[in-house]
């Protein structure tokens, strides 16, 4: 950590600076929740696959402050399988002292059984005072709804709906979703 390691993180543990940083694993209970070593499928691996509890989940991350979602709307409910579809959001900062947000989005596809639980598409770093908000748009493009089709061994964007997650982590017990249809 170099000479300053020590005031950096005394900084921290004294409140002169507020952590933004996420977590870029998912740590399990405890091994139990891990597949046996000589299966070789996703099931139950990384955030993706993981239909149980963390004990800490993809994107976890402390803060100093809070920061509540709201206002969430997209720009259309249907489009179709060439055209990006724009999530945009506000982040409210809910505490007492100045931070950074990073807000995760997910996409998770009902129509692909053998895909992820949830894939990563999008996110973004916001600051925001102590009691405002900030507007955040994320556009996802046709790219964000890809999944892998073991007949043809391409990406596709396949019809039906999907799920946009959003919130501060991929824990299911935080993020918020809405639904939008592909033609």
């Amino acid at each position: 950590g170099g000479q300053e390691a020590g005031t950096a993180v005394a900084d921290i543990l004294f409140g002169d600076y507020n952590p933004s940083g996420r977590l870029p694993i998912t740590f399990y209970k405890s091994i139990d929740q891990l597949p046996g070593f000589e299966d070789y499928s996703m099931k139950g691996r990384t955030y993706r696959y993981m239909t149980e509890t963390p004990l800490y989940p993809f994107g976890y991350g402390l803060s100093y402050t809070n920061f509540a979602y709201q206002n969430a709307k997209l720009s259309s409910g249907r489009i179709a399988k060439d055209q990006s579809v724009t999530l945009t959001f506000d982040i409210a900062n809910t505490g007492k002292m100045d931070g950074d947000e990073v807000a995760q989005v997910y996409i998770k596809n009902p129509n692909d059984p053998e895909g992820p639980v949830k894939a990563l598409k999008a996110f973004v770093r916001v600051h925001v005072k102590a009691g405002d908000s900030q507007e955040v748009n994320i556009e996802l493009t046709p790219e964000a709804f890809h999944s892998f089709n073991d007949n043809t061994q391409t990406m596709e964007v396949r019809s039906g709906k999907y799920q946009i997650l959003y919130g501060g982590s991929s824990d299911d017990k935080t993020l918020q979703k809405l639904e939008v249809t592909i033609e």
